[in-house]
């Protein structure tokens, strides 16, 4: 059995962060730790969250907006609705871009798009291998929101593309896994596995409390065994207002600390 802990969509949101790895360092069970990306956007703390986690070394795949900021565009890839969402988006990617360090702009722009892991049963055992995939949106793009509510077919036709047993993706801040269910040859089933691993820094499920996965993995189960793959989705309190009190108190939109303590 293997652990990994994987967070996603921190957004500059330090104290959520500092809660989040606490609790990490707390369990004795974590084989590895991943970050998919967004470390920055929306709080008023880039630089000391993409220190935080270059101290650390944590292997870091890039989000949209780390890579709009690792760009220095004023486009982080987000989709935003109405008028007002654009104009804070603005706001947010201007202050980051204003603030954020040229060694932590150099690292967001280097970082990989997409980390594929395989896991394999030992030799006596019969097992296929595992694939696990991390991305941000999805593997066919950076900012592609999955939603639950796509098409089931949605789902296994970016897996199928992409050769994942499991994936793990972030960008909606809305946590879920999905168990999908297929015939790879005629009577043999075969399951796949899609986890969204919701947001450290800007949840937008109704629960402010920060979320990360903790992803068990075993793959000396058959393929279509459910306990091949189990999957925790970890909430963690943290000083919520300390978050939404320095948003009002920096440059950036009074709005941004609401979405905070609503998780909107």
């Amino acid at each position: 059995m293997t652990t990994l802990a994987l967070f996603s969509d921190i957004h500059a949101n330090l104290p959520a962060l500092e809660a989040v790895l606490q609790d990490m360092d707390a369990r004795d069970d974590l084989d590895a730790v991943c970050c998919l990306g967004d470390l920055v956007g929306y709080a008023p703390w880039p630089n000391e969250v993409v220190e935080a986690i270059r101290e650390r070394r944590i292997p870091t795949i890039a989000g949209n907006y780390d890579e709009g900021v690792g760009l220095h565009s004023d486009d982080c890839g987000c989709a935003y609705v109405t008028d007002e969402d654009k104009a804070r988006g603005a706001e947010s990617i201007a202050f980051t871009n204003q603030v954020i360090s040229e060694s932590n702009r150099r690292y967001l722009r280097g970082l990989p798009r997409h980390l594929r892991l395989t896991f394999q049963a030992p030799r006596d055992n019969d097992a296929e291998p595992m694939d696990l995939l991390l991305v941000h949106g999805s593997p066919r793009r950076i900012n592609e929101y999955l939603f639950e509510d796509r098409p089931d077919r949605t789902f296994h036709r970016r897996m199928e593309d992409a050769g994942a047993d499991v994936m793990a993706f972030g960008h909606t801040h809305k946590p879920y896994h999905k168990v999908l269910a297929y015939e790879r040859e005629e009577g043999q089933e075969r399951l796949r596995h899609a986890i969204n691993i919701g947001s450290v820094g800007k949840p937008k499920d109704g629960d402010p409390r920060a979320c990360y996965v903790l992803l068990h993995l075993d793959p000396k189960q058959p393929v279509e065994s459910e306990a091949r793959v189990r999957v925790e989705f970890i909430r963690v309190e943290y000083d919520v207002e300390r978050a939404a009190a320095a948003i009002e108190e920096s440059v950036l939109p009074n709005d941004l600390a609401r979405m905070l303590r609503e998780a909107s």
